[in-house]
């Protein structure tokens, strides 16, 4: 687990991302492990840059990066809507996200890149609402740490109350979930799925077999797997959809294993 994960893990409590056999994907998830994402990230600040880190997570598959990434931005875009960034507001977003110590230098760098690029927010919320479109609470989640945030410098302004109003657009939240999140409502539990039955495995099977038949289901379901035969969007969105309980069931097998 890269240290994104264990960064956004610190407030929601949740593990999240997932490996892949890509050489691509291994060499990014790497440079997260190693604290060097911010190589990735360079250009927020308006230089020029290969891809978009947000975009190159999307398609890698990597629902931690897609994550921490995109909160940092939404955080940073947040305090900057309605003046200057203040020092309450960001340590608000400190709190908000639990971010360890020794990953507060990678995470201020986005932060500030961020805080200073001229373009906007809509497409990271779209892409974290539909990374986890599986998982509402964790949108909730995210939603709530951001209006704790909005209310660090005083009440919740117009120009604040219109960002996560659009934030939660982005995350296809409910009216019903964003007044929970915005009146820090703990999002309602919904049952868990059984991992093995979701990756259609016995309980014990080896941890290769699980392996083998995760990367099957990743081959045969991937939206652009899908949509390469001329599947309807409709049957894409599904197959993103599933992909991602997908994802989450091989990433709450590896936590129970200690993997």
């Amino acid at each position: 687990m890269s240290y994104w994960g264990k960064f956004i893990g610190g407030m929601a409590g949740f593990a999240m991302g997932g490996p892949f056999g890509a050489l691509f994907g291994a060499a990014l998830g790497h440079a997260a492990d190693e604290g060097k994402l911010h190589g990735f990230a360079s250009g927020f600040a308006g230089r020029a840059m290969p891809f978009d880190p947000l975009k190159v997570a999307s398609m890698l598959g990597r629902r931690d990066q897609i994550f921490a990434v995109g909160v940092t931005v939404l955080a940073a875009k947040l305090c900057k809507c309605d003046g200057p960034v203040s020092r309450t507001e960001i340590d608000a977003f400190k709190r908000s996200f639990a971010i360890p110590p020794g990953n507060m230098a990678e995470v201020a760098r986005l932060f500030d890149s961020a805080r200073e690029s001229p373009t906007g927010f809509e497409s990271y919320a779209t892409q974290i609402g539909q990374a986890f479109s599986d998982d509402k609470t964790v949108l909730e989640q995210v939603l709530a740490g951001l209006y704790q945030i909005a209310r660090a410098d005083g009440p919740v302004n117009a120009a604040e109350a219109d960002f996560l109003s659009r934030v939660a657009f982005g995350f296809g939240l409910n009216d019903a979930a964003a007044r929970r999140a915005g009146q820090g409502v703990p999002p309602p539990q919904r049952p868990s799925e059984d991992p093995y039955l979701v990756l259609g495995v016995k309980a014990q099977s080896s941890v290769e077999e699980i392996r083998i038949r995760w990367k099957q289901l990743m081959r045969e379901n991937h939206p652009d797997s899908v949509a390469a035969r001329g599947a309807a969007p409709a049957v894409v969105k599904a197959a993103s959809e599933k992909v991602a309980r997908i994802n989450a069931a091989y990433d709450a097998i590896k936590r129970e294993r200690g993997i």
